[in-house]
């Protein structure tokens, strides 16, 4: 890597469309599948926090998880830091997957990431996802940047903490700060330098969730998806906090089932 070179160049130069075992954990089908769920994880997560996902959707639907860099199988790959080259890769990695119709389903950052990802999808490759759906995260054009990346340890944990999804005994273990820490700023880079962006459009129907104690947004600027949503948009609150998909779990996957079923 020569000095002018970051990290997200030297991704864009080393992970090539076809890299989809690299970027998707894939829980494949005994049969050829009939549609695909992609899941796109929050700021610090992972593939693993979705693993109960991953065959709850049916025979003939497979489910494939993003896998960050910097994190589990990809512990050694540099960190991404700005959405468009996140969004970019992880598009060039769903091409293979395009043979059947695909739904996306975006939690908090990842939320942002799959609208982007369904822009790129439709304008670049003529590729039409089924569905978007997007969770605990502001519209694009709603989004403010924030500067806590920039935070010094202790404001990530506090943040940690106030959002839950992480037990608050495992935040006091310095070995577990040592691993989480530098992946949440890495994300929080991503997700705090993004938006606001242009209210573009997508294709496709948009279902939003939030829990209706989210400490970070609200049902009321969820409503703001419907405005890049002219084929349809639904909102579902439920309840519980940011992680309301956790305690939500059996209700969240049922109703997508029953959305899934409506495709392909």
């Amino acid at each position: 890597m020569t000095s002018r070179q970051t990290d997200d160049e030297v991704h864009t130069s080393m992970t090539t469309g076809t890299d989809s075992d690299t970027w998707f954990r894939r829980y494949s089908t005994a049969a050829t599948p009939r549609r695909r769920l992609v899941v796109l994880p929050h700021a610090g997560g992972s593939a693993s926090f979705f693993h109960p996902w991953g065959r709850s959707f049916g025979s003939d639907t497979e489910v494939l998880v993003a896998k960050y860099p910097g994190r589990h199988e990809r512990l050694a790959d540099p960190f991404i830091h700005t959405m468009d080259v996140l969004a970019d890769q992880v598009t060039a990695a769903l091409l293979p997957f395009a043979d059947v119709p695909m739904t996306l389903f975006g939690h908090s950052m990842g939320a942002s990431l799959a609208y982007e990802v369904v822009q790129r999808l439709e304008k670049r490759h003529a590729v039409l996802p089924a569905a978007l759906h997007v969770s605990s995260r502001e519209a694009p054009h709603r989004v403010l940047p924030r500067e806590l990346y920039r935070e010094e340890d202790a404001a990530l944990i506090a943040e940690l903490r106030r959002l839950g999804g992480t037990d608050s005994a495992l935040l006091d273990d310095p070995d577990v700060q040592e691993f989480v820490l530098p992946v949440l700023r890495a994300d929080l880079t991503i997700a705090d330098t993004y938006g606001p962006r242009p209210d573009t459009p997508v294709a496709c129907p948009v279902h939003a969730w939030i829990g209706d104690a989210d400490p970070s947004t609200s049902a009321g600027e969820m409503n703001a998806w419907g405005d890049v949503a002219p084929r349809g948009f639904r909102l579902r609150v439920l309840p519980g906090g940011h992680f309301y998909l956790v305690e939500q779990h059996d209700v969240v996957v049922r109703e997508l089932c029953d959305q899934l079923a409506t495709v392909g």
